[in-house]
């Protein structure tokens, strides 16, 4: 890491400020070449001290702007760190980072800035990874969990479970390096039941992976139904806006619409289908083909129906995909005068009215998507040990070793049998944080930043 790299680190467009973040041990020195400022040159500020100056070169300037200057250690990276804060727009930014690839910088990579504060220690993996989530977060519950994350709650976890490894590894290795003094069976007992423990413990962390996806990446929920049973209006109704266009024509509907929604604080990706019929034309037949892969791929199915109309064999046929999803029955048009009679087949499954038109029964319709995908879990007991894909897997290996080491020790094995497994589980859960990893998991962590983070 002797390069000194640079990057836009707000995105790019009109605003009121960018802001060019550089970093490295060139830094310094590049903020001399291309900083002018009464205060002098910014090698000679003291850390963490913001000026007013000009940017430019050969006596042309480029933009007035406001200069941080922060010295390693005490940095984001962990090296000397110079931000410029210059006027916002395409011209101004790319201009002043034109100037620092000039003088001694490179481009940064995505994920750059972050990766060097993992490599020189200033956050662990867990914390790297949780940037990413924060900056990424849609709801509330989202952004506190990521923020609970960047804190460091769930590396004190993992840590903590570490420590409990590495003590019951050296009681092992104590008594391969001192045959002579095996371990008691009270001893013996003991270790085994913290390494049960310690199963216990992992599996809780587990549990949250779930919980952890959908706050990541939402719950993809498909809102189906026959032609005209106002699929789009209850999108527009969950949404609080008119997003998709609503009319009397059955078949208005001719393609997938996909938004987000924060619906008590949970992500759900909302996707509106065309209704499902006897196509007319090939565009409407693409939309219900589409609308199908949608009801396959989904978790949840809002299968709305027509409470004013008799139930048809449409109907029937669109259930024929409720096997293995979340379904919530959404019985729509309460507006009007109830026709609609549900089939023995549908009563066991979670009944919603409401009236998409009027808004009625929406906010029930709510708690009902929250009550039947997370329940209350989500932003409160498990919040701070949320874990992702990665974590997960580390994690069942981790359980995997574990499990054979305790069932060897059962058995009565020979105690390098034991620590060898005791060993191969520390690595698997030092993955978590990043105590053992490889260059091919940081080049694939890394790749999903944004460049200038």
């Amino acid at each position: 890491m002797d390069e000194t790299i640079a990057a836009i680190s707000t995105p790019v467009g009109e605003a009121g400020l960018a802001v060019i973040r550089v970093s490295g041990p060139g830094a310094l020195a590049l903020a001399d070449r291309i900083f002018v400022s009464r205060r002098g040159q910014p090698s000679g500020f003291k850390t963490h001290t913001v000026h007013l100056g000009a940017v430019g070169q050969d006596r042309r300037a480029v933009d007035q702007v406001m200069l941080t200057v922060m010295r390693a250690p005490h940095t984001y990276t962990g090296e000397d760190v110079v931000e410029i804060s210059c006027h916002g727009g395409l011209l101004p930014a790319r201009a002043t980072l034109a100037l620092c690839l000039q003088n001694g910088a490179r481009l940064a990579e995505p994920g750059e800035f972050t990766k060097r504060a993992f490599l020189n220690g200033r956050l662990d993996l867990t914390q790297a990874e949780a940037v990413m989530d924060l900056i990424q977060s849609r709801t509330e519950r989202a952004h506190t969990a990521a923020l609970h994350a960047l804190q460091g709650r769930l590396s004190a976890k993992v840590n903590a479970i570490r420590d409990q490894l590495v003590t019951i590894l050296a009681h092992f290795e104590a008594h391969i390096d001192f045959p002579e003094e095996d371990i008691s069976p009270n001893v013996r007992a003991q270790l085994n039941q913290q390494i049960k423990s310690i199963i216990g413990q992992l599996a809780d962390l587990l549990r949250t992976a779930r919980e952890g996806r959908i706050l990541r990446k939402g719950i993809v929920t498909a809102i189906v139904g026959r032609p005209n049973v106002g699929k789009s209006s209850l999108l527009n109704a969950l949404l609080g806006e008119e997003r998709a266009i609503v009319t009397p024509i059955p078949g208005t509907t001719r393609d997938t619409i996909e938004e987000f929604a924060d619906i008590r604080g949970i992500p759900f990706r909302l996707i509106d289908t065309a209704g499902v019929r006897n196509a007319r034309g090939k565009i409407e037949q693409m939309g219900v083909l589409r609308s199908e892969a949608s009801a396959y791929r989904c978790e949840l199915l809002l299968h709305v129906l027509d409470s004013s109309r008799r139930f048809t064999s449409a109907d029937e046929s669109i259930a024929k995909h409720h096997d293995g999803k979340i379904v919530i029955l959404v019985l729509n048009k309460t507006d009007l005068r109830r026709q609609l009679t549900l089939p023995q087949m549908l009563n066991n499954i979670p009944q919603v009215q409401v009236s998409a038109r009027t808004g009625c029964g929406i906010d029930v319709l709510k708690e009902t998507l929250a009550e039947q995908t997370v329940g209350n879990q989500i932003g409160h007991s498990h919040l701070d040990i949320t874990i992702n894909e990665r974590h997960a897997a580390a994690i069942k290996s981790t359980i995997k070793w574990l499990t054979d080491a305790d069932n060897e020790a059962e058995t009565g094995a020979s105690h390098e049998i034991i620590v060898q497994q005791i060993r191969l589980a520390l690595d698997s859960v030092g993955e978590v944080v990043g105590k053992t990893t490889t260059e091919d998991i940081l080049a694939k962590i890394f790749s999903t930043f944004c460049i200038g983070k």
